[in-house]
């Protein structure tokens, strides 16, 4: 099943509707509400917990592919809970970004929302009149969003005590008030389901179900470089601020690796790598002075991921992760931490072992009632401490979370994930049978998801 095109995400978006006849309007929990029976620390589970979540399941029918999982993770090395839950009738989220304390969310409605860090409270939005907001990306006081009219929106954000939003241009301009010039090539002909933005030389690049990629220059709004990419719809892209390389996917099954041409504006291929033939739907860099990893989700729910070589800068593949039962739609790095977000309704938060191929799947969040479209985390800082790691999800659930998440130090003998070039790979029952929404689980027994 691949939500990663247009067509089966509509299909669930349509569905959803229907089984939904009346949804809450807002259900919310700040922080001080949640009771100790809510934090869901991954080693306080209960048998009696699970046992009544089971019971709202059918038996399995012996030829059944779905088979029940324990609910608690399979690791001690990390505390969560989700703070604040939101369910608003504004349709699917499609976006999330996160930038100096402020939660930004694009949806089916033409609203962008501002939400406050850490308590989720709302501070306010920004109405477009464009239509959907399908990417959003966020960097100091600039907001960039991307609409149903093919156009990209550029902000100037005041979030002090009173949100205010300004528009200050709109990429690209019409070149007449009465003519719609598609023949100057600036304009993209399909969604743009994806930005990434170069902070050094001000250049941001959008990607499109029409298989291209443009880049723009941000002083000025202009359009210095559109290439065909990929056979496909271009669905993430990501750039290593360290040297300007731009890494897309696409549901063509490749990743590849951009380069700007030295003084010029146009961008050259340096790299494909292409592993699997399944549709890559999401992708995370992580990077620091001593190392630089790639990591891609695709649909057949695998996270492969790819290091950097230090002498040449080529990418070697070094493994993946397994866990996920269907696609990967959702993937965020930071620090040595990876969090990716399924079709299968879940949230995974893995750690790379310093020095190794070998990832530790931390836990698993059992987070929506449908896939998780996308997935934002960020440091939580107090008095220059790092208390933990804030992670915002939305799913086609239509509901908006947060988690608070708090890594341990490493331990020894924990169980590894993941496989390297020269290690064999451990795969153990839990990693076999990940956990699953018993609501959703049913819905796929039925045959209700298409």
């Amino acid at each position: 099943m691949d939500y990663n095109t247009r067509k089966s995400l509509c299909t669930f978006m349509d569905e959803e509707r229907k089984a939904k006849q009346s949804p809450p309007r807002l259900s919310f929990k700040s922080f001080e509400q949640i009771s100790d029976r809510d934090l869901n620390y991954s080693h306080s589970r209960s048998s009696s917990t699970a046992a009544g979540m089971y019971s709202l399941m059918p038996p399995p029918s012996p030829d059944s592919p779905w088979t029940l999982s324990p609910l608690q993770t399979p690791s001690p090395s990390v505390l969560y809970h989700c703070i604040a839950s939101l369910h608003r009738h504004e349709g699917i989220i499609y976006s999330i970004a996160v930038s100096r304390g402020t939660v930004y969310t694009g949806s089916e409605s033409s609203r962008i929302r501002a939400w406050r860090q850490p308590d989720c409270t709302e501070r306010g939005y920004i109405k477009a009149n464009c239509g959907e907001v399908r990417a959003i990306l966020a960097y100091g006081n600039m907001l960039f969003t991307s609409h149903k009219d093919c156009k990209i929106r550029m902000w100037n954000v005041t979030a002090s005590e009173n949100f205010r939003a300004k528009k200050i241009t709109t990429m690209p301009r019409n070149s007449s008030i009465f003519l719609f010039n598609w023949s100057s090539g600036q304009q993209h002909r399909d969604c743009v389901s994806c930005m990434g933005y170069y902070h050094a030389e001000g250049l941001l690049y959008t990607g499109s179900w029409d298989k291209t990629v443009k880049a723009w220059r941000v002083s000025d709004g202009k359009c210095v470089d559109s290439f065909l990419a990929h056979e496909d719809s271009v669905n993430a892209i990501v750039i290593n601020q360290e040297d300007g390389c731009v890494f897309t996917c696409s549901s063509d099954g490749s990743v590849k690796i951009w380069r700007r041409v030295y003084d010029q504006s146009s961008h050259t291929l340096t790299m494909t790598l292409k592993f699997q033939p399944s549709p890559v739907n999401a992708l995370a860099l992580s990077t620091s002075h001593s190392f630089c990893f790639l990591y891609s989700g695709s649909s057949d729910g695998f996270i492969n991921f790819w290091e950097k070589e230090k002498m040449s800068s080529r990418f070697n593949h070094g493994g993946f992760l397994q866990g996920h039962r269907f696609a990967v739609l959702s993937l965020v790095a930071i620090e040595k931490l990876i969090f990716s977000g399924s079709e299968d309704t879940t949230i995974r938060i893995w750690r790379r072992e310093e020095g190794s191929y070998y990832h530790e799947c931390l836990a698993v969040l059992d987070a929506h009632r449908g896939p998780v479209r996308c997935l934002a985390a960020c440091l939580e800082v107090d008095k220059l401490m790092v208390m933990g790691f804030l992670v915002y999800s939305a799913g086609l659930d239509q509901t908006f979370k947060l988690w608070r998440v708090k890594v341990l130090p490493d331990e020894k003998n924990v169980c590894m994930e993941g496989t390297g070039r020269s290690d064999k790979m451990r795969i153990t029952e839990y990693e076999m049978s990940p956990v699953l929404s018993p609501s959703w689980v049913e819905k796929k027994r039925q045959g209700n998801p298409t």
